[in-house]
Order: structure tokens, then sequence, then C-alpha cells
């Protein structure tokens, strides 16, 4: 199962990164080359330490493996983690525990500017053996989203509840992502509420605690799953389609990066760390389960943002979209069908002080 599941993280759940992050990277420099001085200044903007400004909004990541080579579409290596750490630590950003971040974009309420929120999906062994001394050594908060049938087994390659508790009790937040990590748009809704059902009891048998933030598996999710999981009291739930989290979210399908060996470089890590949110409204299909193929996309920006012609948008196996805009009104045109399975879209633009908005949504395909 889990060569499987990485190759399918291999697939869609990184490929989509590469080409945002490789135009990203291409305007940025472009913008180096017209402006010596304005390059300067955000530079001094992106990388030295900053002022805890007020902000709504946080940049949250996604690691799953630590120093697991031979599954590198869902690892990270230790030289890029410590890294990122480093780039934390030196950076000018505030990590805060993640229902904190919820607490707060909840009830409008200010966070500093470059907010960050750590999490790690599967409860994975090197997440206690390699990732957990060096943030408890760094003094930072995480969260843990476990999938709780593999625990439960002694499955080789898995934390046991021992430690996860003696995460807990560090301070770290468990989070729930079902007792069987399935694919839950292909699942009837009676056994996604028992998949939930299932995996909170035995969270809360464990540790003591009812987990309030959930994570769906492979970031797949849908109108009638958002339901589901709204329904059971949880405070947020998360995909894996990248994006900034914001005040005007739905907390219910909450965007977070996604760092692995190919997409975990300290570029793209400080890149993505200082990303602005582009709050969109109207989306266009509402439904992520898409019924038609290739959707009819399209969203509206929130009329504060300038410059909406500015924005570029990359679809999953087919490259840079066509976008229309029209005043804050954006229209994406996709030249063929997704394949069965996940796709996603990415829609970005420059923003203020070299920084770049970020908008990503990932669609499910029915098999």
């Amino acid at each position: 199962m889990d060569l499987r599941r990485d190759r399918a993280l291999r697939v869609s759940s990184f490929h989509i990164d590469h080409q945002v992050f490789s135009a990203t990277m291409s305007r940025t420099l472009l913008n180096l080359c017209c402006s010596l001085v304005g390059a300067l200044l955000g530079a001094v903007a992106v990388l030295g330490p900053q002022p805890a400004l007020a902000a709504d909004w946080a940049s949250v990541f996604m690691y799953h493996r630590f120093g697991e080579s031979e599954w590198p579409a869902t690892n990270i290596r230790l030289d890029q983690f410590e890294a990122h750490l480093e780039e934390i630590r030196a950076g000018g950003y505030t990590v805060l525990p993640l229902p904190e971040i919820m607490t707060r974009l909840r009830n409008a309420a200010e966070l500093p500017d470059r907010t960050l929120g750590i999490t790690i999906d599967d409860a994975y062994a090197s997440v206690y053996a390699q990732a957990w001394p060096r943030l408890k050594k760094a003094g930072l908060p995480f969260t843990l989203f476990v999938s709780t049938d593999a625990v439960d087994r002694s499955s080789p390659g898995y934390m046991t509840w021992d430690q996860i508790r003696e995460l807990k009790a560090a301070g770290a937040t468990i989070g729930s992502q079902t007792a069987s990590h399935p694919h839950l748009p292909d699942i009837e809704i009676e056994q996604v509420k028992i998949e939930l059902d299932r995996a909170a009891q035995r969270i809360a048998d464990e540790t003591g605690e009812r987990p309030t933030l959930f994570a769906y598996p492979y970031g797949e999710y849908g109108a009638a799953v958002q339901r589901v999981v709204a329904a059971r009291g949880y405070a947020a739930a998360f995909g894996q389609h990248s994006g900034v989290a914001h005040a005007g979210s739905d907390r219910f399908g909450l965007p977070r990066f996604a760092l692995n060996e190919t997409y975990g470089g300290v570029d793209r890590f400080r890149l993505t760390a200082n990303a602005l949110p582009l709050p969109v409204r109207d989306r266009v299909p509402a439904d992520l389960v898409l019924q038609q193929n290739p959707p009819t996309f399209g969203f509206t920006v929130d009329p504060s943002i300038p410059d909406v012609d500015r924005i570029d948008c990359y679809a999953s196996g087919q490259g840079r979209a066509k976008v229309e805009a029209l005043g804050s009104r954006v229209e994406v045109r996709l030249p063929e069908p997704f394949p069965a399975g996940r796709a996603r879209i990415n829609c970005t633009m420059p923003g203020p002080d070299g920084r770049w908005r970020w908008y990503g949504v990932q669609f499910y395909i029915p098999r």
C-alpha cells in the first residue's frame, strides 16, 4: 500500500508545483533584471528578519517521511529538512501551533506576517526518529495527522501509540487522517462516517483527547465528504493543494504546501513561506469531485487585489492554461480532460515586495 501511495503522490501531488515553481522563478529573474533597486528591496523583504506585522494568513507545510530515500515522492532528505529549520530560525518567521492559527483565522484575529504551520501526515516511524528530535531542539510546534489502522496493526515503518503519546505530551497536536487511509470520494458516504468515527475514537482512547483537526487522505474530497467532516465537529480540515490559508478560506478545504525531495529545496521553501493569499469567491465548479471534465473553471478575485490580469494558471499534465480576466472575474480554459484520479490547478500572480500570491485547487475525477 505504501508503494501505491508513494507513486500516486509522485504523479499528482507534486507534478504541478514544478511548473508553477519554474514559472515563478523565471518571472522573478525577469523582475531582477528590470529593476536592480526593486530587487534589492525585495530581497531584503523576503530574506531579512522582519517585524511582526499584522496579517490574516499563514503558510502551512506538509511533510510525510524524513530521511527515507527509498520513498522520494513522500520523503524529505535530512539536509533539506535542516535547511528548512535554519531558514525558519534566520528568516523572520513565526511558527505557531496549528490550532492557534485556525482559531485566529476563524475569529479574524491578527497573525504575525510570515506565520507558518507545520504538519506531518501518516505517522511514519521516521517522524519520531528523525523529525521529532530536530523539531524539539528548534522549539517548533507541529501537528501529526494519524491514520489509526496502521498504528493499531503495528505496521512496519509506522510509529507506535507510545511514541504518539510522547509527542502529544511534549506539545504536538494529534489530528485524524481516517482509520484506513481510503480514497474518500470512492466510498459510500456511510463508510466515510465510519472511517472518521473509528479513527476519532481510537485517537481519543489512546491519547485521552478527540482530534479537532482533520487531513483528507491523498488530499481528496468533495462537498459530500466536507459535510461529513463538518458534522463531526472538526475545527478545520486540510487538503494537499498549494496555497495560503487565510481568514476567508473554506475551513474544511484548507491548502498546504507539500514538501518532498524534488520540491524541498530551500529556495522553494522560502518562496512558499513568503507567499501571500489570493482570496477568491464564487468558484466554479463548487464541488471538487468533477461531473464535467474538463471543468469550466473560474473564480472571482477579491476586489482589493489589483492587476488581476497578471494571474497565470497551470494545470497538471497540461502546463500553462488559457486565462481570461474580466475585471475581478477569472476564467480558466483547459484544452483537454484530466485522467481519472487527482488533478490540480495552481494560479499565481506577483504581489508586493517580491512576494507571490497563490491559489490552488485539487479536483477528483471519478474512476
